[in-house]
């Protein structure tokens, strides 16, 4: 195995060489007919989806995507097991905005694509970054983007489902948008919490229908944050 994920981190390092450039003359051409990135966000899915198509190790099954309005945003919210989780949701091939550590950004190559697509960093424990994040997230659902975000804050050691934080919730009351919850299961046996040693994984994601506006509508912030979380749980821990 740890020959296999030496292979496999070098093969995302040298493709990310290639694929960086591709983004960037994507990201130029497209700017002045689409403002909102939905072609750049395209380019970055197929380049993530690259990661888990030739991955020999990985099976990855996704479903629902029909339930991802067209129409109108939406936050969409997910369980969090892995790193991998972020390379399974881009085979979604639905367009949105990523809320991600701020960290992130700053990885060459696929840091500045996250910086290209406009994608919203997070600083931790930072009262103001936590205020632009929720501004900017407000402005992207604004402009029709979609708002991706992990409500568990941390990944899951265990893959049952923790508490969520309110805030994306919050912010789909504020704006009034639809909640989308995603189940993720199978990642964490794929890359572990703590090193880079690929393993086998059958990995499943799954897009339960959305929460409407209208069922939102009497609900508070935590309330919303508990009903998503008791519909999400029995899809999450099988």
């Amino acid at each position: 195995m740890r020959v296999v994920s030496v292979v496999y981190w070098l093969g995302v390092a040298l493709s990310s060489l290639l694929m960086f450039p591709i983004a960037v003359l994507v990201f130029v051409v497209t700017k002045p007919f689409d403002p909102r990135g939905i072609v750049l966000h395209g380019w970055t899915s197929f380049w993530a989806s690259l990661y888990t198509w030739f991955n020999p190790l990985w099976s990855v099954t996704v479903r629902g995507r029909e339930h991802i309005p067209s129409d109108t945003p939406c936050v969409l919210v997910a369980n969090h097991l892995s790193l991998v989780d972020i390379l399974v949701v881009f085979r979604l091939f639905k367009h949105f905005k990523w809320v991600s550590k701020q960290e992130n950004f700053a990885i060459p190559l696929i840091g500045w694509n996250m910086r290209l697509n406009h994608y919203i960093p997070l600083l931790r424990g930072d009262r103001q970054s936590v205020a632009d994040m929720f501004a900017r997230c407000e402005a992207t659902l604004r402009s029709g983007s979609s708002v991706f975000m992990f409500p568990e804050g941390t990944r899951s050691r265990d893959g049952r489902l923790k508490p969520f934080k309110t805030g994306a919730f919050d912010l789909a009351l504020r704006a009034g948008v639809p909640v989308v919850p995603i189940a993720i299961v199978g990642s964490q046996t794929a890359l572990p919490k703590k090193g880079f040693t690929i393993r086998r994984a059958r990995i499943s994601v799954k897009v339960l229908p959305p929460v409407s506006v209208a069922e939102m509508t009497d609900l508070s912030a935590e309330e919303l944050t508990t009903y998503v979380h008791t519909l999400l749980r029995p899809h999450v821990e099988l």
